[in-house]
Protein backbone atom coordinates (compact mmCIF):
# COMPACT_ATOMS: atom_id res chain seq x y z
CA UNK A 1 0.00 0.00 0.00
CA UNK A 2 1.20 3.07 -0.95
CA UNK A 3 1.35 6.27 1.92
CA UNK A 4 1.70 9.45 1.88
CA UNK A 5 4.05 12.00 3.65
CA UNK A 6 3.09 15.48 4.65
CA UNK A 7 6.66 17.02 4.95
CA UNK A 8 6.04 20.89 7.00
CA UNK A 9 10.00 21.90 6.94
CA UNK A 10 11.04 25.44 5.24
CA UNK A 11 14.96 24.05 4.84
CA UNK A 12 15.10 22.75 0.94
CA UNK A 13 18.82 21.12 2.08
CA UNK A 14 16.72 18.64 4.55
CA UNK A 15 13.62 18.81 2.41
CA UNK A 16 15.58 17.65 -0.40
CA UNK A 17 17.38 15.07 1.30
CA UNK A 18 14.27 13.63 2.74
CA UNK A 19 11.80 13.84 -0.41
CA UNK A 20 15.12 11.44 -2.13
CA UNK A 21 14.64 8.80 0.41
CA UNK A 22 11.00 8.61 0.98
CA UNK A 23 10.37 8.35 -2.70
CA UNK A 24 12.90 5.38 -3.31
CA UNK A 25 10.53 3.78 -0.43
CA UNK A 26 7.89 4.23 -2.76
CA UNK A 27 6.45 7.16 -0.29
CA UNK A 28 4.25 10.51 -1.75
CA UNK A 29 5.62 13.30 -0.31
CA UNK A 30 3.80 16.53 0.13
CA UNK A 31 5.96 19.76 1.21
CA UNK A 32 5.04 22.23 2.49
CA UNK A 33 7.11 25.34 3.31
CA UNK A 34 5.54 26.51 6.73
CA UNK A 35 2.98 25.67 9.02
CA UNK A 36 0.17 27.73 7.49
CA UNK A 37 0.76 25.86 4.05
CA UNK A 38 0.80 22.44 6.01
CA UNK A 39 -2.50 22.79 7.13
CA UNK A 40 -3.86 24.26 4.06
CA UNK A 41 -2.37 20.81 2.37
CA UNK A 42 -3.45 18.62 4.97
CA UNK A 43 -7.19 20.02 4.84
CA UNK A 44 -7.32 19.07 0.87
CA UNK A 45 -5.76 16.30 0.98
CA UNK A 46 -5.16 12.84 1.90
CA UNK A 47 -2.15 12.16 4.42
CA UNK A 48 -1.41 9.23 6.40
CA UNK A 49 1.76 10.32 8.41
CA UNK A 50 3.02 13.88 8.97
CA UNK A 51 6.57 14.99 9.53
CA UNK A 52 6.99 18.65 11.38
CA UNK A 53 9.74 20.77 11.77
CA UNK A 54 9.24 22.59 14.93
CA UNK A 55 11.17 26.01 13.41
CA UNK A 56 8.97 27.28 10.80
CA UNK A 57 7.39 31.10 10.05
CA UNK A 58 3.98 31.80 10.29
CA UNK A 59 3.24 28.64 12.26
CA UNK A 60 5.56 26.84 14.37
CA UNK A 61 5.48 22.49 14.43
CA UNK A 62 4.10 22.29 18.01
CA UNK A 63 1.23 24.76 16.92
CA UNK A 64 0.89 22.17 13.12
CA UNK A 65 0.88 19.54 15.75
CA UNK A 66 -1.90 20.71 17.91
CA UNK A 67 -3.99 21.90 14.69
CA UNK A 68 -3.44 18.15 13.13
CA UNK A 69 -4.71 16.59 16.10
CA UNK A 70 -7.86 18.43 16.59
CA UNK A 71 -9.12 16.81 13.34
CA UNK A 72 -6.79 13.80 12.86
CA UNK A 73 -5.18 10.56 14.95
CA UNK A 74 -2.36 10.24 11.88
CA UNK A 75 0.98 9.12 13.24
CA UNK A 76 3.38 12.49 13.75
CA UNK A 77 7.05 12.06 14.13
CA UNK A 78 8.39 15.87 14.96
CA UNK A 79 12.06 16.79 13.44
CA UNK A 80 13.71 19.17 15.13
CA UNK A 81 17.92 20.38 16.18
CA UNK A 82 16.74 20.90 19.90
CA UNK A 83 17.88 18.13 21.62
CA UNK A 84 16.47 19.03 25.13
CA UNK A 85 13.73 16.93 27.15
CA UNK A 86 11.96 20.16 27.38
CA UNK A 87 11.82 20.23 23.72
CA UNK A 88 10.75 16.20 23.23
CA UNK A 89 8.27 16.46 25.91
CA UNK A 90 6.27 19.45 24.49
CA UNK A 91 6.31 17.65 21.27
CA UNK A 92 4.71 15.08 22.47
CA UNK A 93 2.42 16.31 25.05
CA UNK A 94 1.04 18.55 21.85
CA UNK A 95 0.46 15.01 20.45
CA UNK A 96 2.89 13.89 18.61
CA UNK A 97 3.82 10.06 18.30
CA UNK A 98 7.98 9.85 17.74
CA UNK A 99 10.44 12.97 18.17
CA UNK A 100 14.19 12.67 15.63
CA UNK A 101 16.51 15.08 16.82
CA UNK A 102 18.74 16.81 13.70
CA UNK A 103 20.76 15.65 12.21
CA UNK A 104 19.29 12.13 11.48
CA UNK A 105 20.73 9.01 9.79
CA UNK A 106 17.60 9.11 6.81
CA UNK A 107 17.26 5.21 7.25
CA UNK A 108 16.69 5.75 10.78
CA UNK A 109 13.84 8.30 9.69
CA UNK A 110 13.01 5.76 7.25
CA UNK A 111 12.50 2.89 10.25
CA UNK A 112 10.53 5.61 12.41
CA UNK A 113 8.01 5.95 9.54
CA UNK A 114 7.40 2.42 8.33
CA UNK A 115 7.36 1.67 12.14
CA UNK A 116 5.07 4.65 13.07
CA UNK A 117 2.80 3.74 10.10
CA UNK A 118 2.56 -0.68 10.69
CA UNK A 119 1.65 0.55 14.26
CA UNK A 120 -1.39 2.90 13.25
CA UNK A 121 -2.91 1.14 10.19
CA UNK A 122 -2.15 -2.66 11.20
CA UNK A 123 -4.76 -1.16 14.82
CA UNK A 124 -8.09 -2.90 12.58
CA UNK A 125 -7.06 -6.65 13.51
CA UNK A 126 -5.67 -7.04 17.17
CA UNK A 127 -6.17 -10.38 18.66
CA UNK A 128 -9.17 -9.94 21.09
CA UNK A 129 -11.17 -12.32 21.96
CA UNK A 130 -14.30 -10.74 22.18
CA UNK A 131 -16.71 -11.23 19.08
CA UNK A 132 -18.06 -7.30 18.95
CA UNK A 133 -14.14 -6.17 19.49
CA UNK A 134 -15.21 -4.43 22.43
CA UNK A 135 -12.73 -4.57 25.25
CA UNK A 136 -14.02 -2.96 28.62
CA UNK A 137 -12.64 -2.52 31.82
CA UNK A 138 -14.20 -0.44 34.63
CA UNK A 139 -15.72 2.67 33.21
CA UNK A 140 -13.61 2.40 29.94
CA UNK A 141 -14.76 0.71 26.29
CA UNK A 142 -12.35 0.46 23.54
CA UNK A 143 -14.02 -0.87 20.56
CA UNK A 144 -11.53 -2.43 18.13
CA UNK A 145 -13.50 -2.56 15.21
CA UNK A 146 -14.21 1.41 15.29
CA UNK A 147 -10.79 2.36 16.85
CA UNK A 148 -12.53 4.23 19.26
CA UNK A 149 -12.52 4.72 23.46
CA UNK A 150 -15.30 5.86 25.53
CA UNK A 151 -15.51 6.73 28.89
CA UNK A 152 -18.72 6.14 30.50
CA UNK A 153 -19.94 6.72 27.39
CA UNK A 154 -17.86 9.77 26.77
CA UNK A 155 -16.02 9.78 23.66
CA UNK A 156 -11.79 10.12 24.16
CA UNK A 157 -9.74 11.22 21.28
CA UNK A 158 -6.13 9.30 21.07
CA UNK A 159 -3.27 9.04 19.27
CA UNK A 160 -1.99 5.92 17.53
CA UNK A 161 0.62 5.83 19.85
CA UNK A 162 -1.64 6.25 23.36
CA UNK A 163 -4.54 3.46 21.20
CA UNK A 164 -1.39 1.70 20.73
CA UNK A 165 -0.40 0.93 24.77
CA UNK A 166 -4.33 0.94 25.49
CA UNK A 167 -5.16 -1.52 23.47
CA UNK A 168 -1.69 -4.02 25.11
CA UNK A 169 -2.65 -2.72 28.68
CA UNK A 170 -6.31 -3.28 28.53
CA UNK A 171 -5.86 -6.88 26.57
CA UNK A 172 -4.30 -8.43 29.79
CA UNK A 173 -5.75 -6.67 32.78
CA UNK A 174 -3.66 -7.07 35.75
CA UNK A 175 -0.54 -8.22 33.80
CA UNK A 176 2.59 -6.05 34.02
CA UNK A 177 4.71 -5.15 30.92
CA UNK A 178 7.99 -3.21 31.26
CA UNK A 179 8.70 0.39 29.40
CA UNK A 180 10.38 -2.30 26.79
CA UNK A 181 8.30 -4.42 26.02
CA UNK A 182 5.60 -1.48 25.72
CA UNK A 183 7.88 0.40 23.15
CA UNK A 184 8.87 -2.66 21.41
CA UNK A 185 5.41 -3.22 20.75
CA UNK A 186 4.45 0.33 19.97
CA UNK A 187 7.80 1.28 18.05
CA UNK A 188 10.23 -1.20 17.53
CA UNK A 189 13.40 -1.19 18.74
CA UNK A 190 14.04 0.14 22.09
CA UNK A 191 16.87 2.33 23.09
CA UNK A 192 17.41 3.71 27.25
CA UNK A 193 16.82 7.31 26.04
CA UNK A 194 13.45 6.63 24.73
CA UNK A 195 12.22 6.15 28.65
CA UNK A 196 11.57 9.51 28.84
CA UNK A 197 9.26 9.32 25.37
CA UNK A 198 7.39 6.21 27.24
CA UNK A 199 6.73 8.10 30.42
CA UNK A 200 5.23 10.91 28.36
CA UNK A 201 2.69 8.88 26.48
CA UNK A 202 1.83 7.26 29.76
CA UNK A 203 1.18 10.43 31.17
CA UNK A 204 -0.78 11.72 28.38
CA UNK A 205 -2.94 8.55 28.91
CA UNK A 206 -3.10 9.36 32.08
CA UNK A 207 -4.71 13.36 31.73
CA UNK A 208 -7.37 11.57 29.61
CA UNK A 209 -8.59 8.54 30.99
CA UNK A 210 -8.45 9.57 34.83
CA UNK A 211 -10.53 10.90 37.35
CA UNK A 212 -7.24 11.68 39.23
CA UNK A 213 -4.23 11.41 36.99
CA UNK A 214 -2.27 11.91 39.81
CA UNK A 215 -4.28 8.92 42.05
CA UNK A 216 -4.67 7.15 39.02
CA UNK A 217 -7.47 4.28 39.01
CA UNK A 218 -6.56 2.68 36.19
CA UNK A 219 -2.76 2.65 34.53
CA UNK A 220 -0.93 1.81 37.80
CA UNK A 221 3.00 2.45 37.79
CA UNK A 222 4.88 -0.76 39.06
CA UNK A 223 7.40 0.48 40.80
CA UNK A 224 10.88 -1.12 39.13
CA UNK A 225 8.75 -3.08 36.80
CA UNK A 226 6.67 -1.16 34.41
CA UNK A 227 3.27 -0.30 34.01
CA UNK A 228 -0.36 -2.47 34.59
CA UNK A 229 -3.91 -1.63 33.40
CA UNK A 230 -6.09 -2.84 37.11
CA UNK A 231 -8.68 -5.33 36.44
CA UNK A 232 -11.45 -3.43 37.82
Amino acid sequence: MQHTILLAEDDEDIVGLIKLYLEKEGFTVLWARDGVEAVDVFSSHHVDLALVDIMMPRMNGYELTKKIRETSSIPIIILSAAQLDSNKIMGLNMGADDYLVKPFNPLELIARINANLRRAYSLATPNVSQDDGKITVGDLVLDTHLLTLQKNGVPIQLTATEYKILIMLMKSPGRVFTKMQIYEEVNGEYLASDDNTMMVHISNLRDKIEDDPKTPKYIKTVRGLGYKIENL
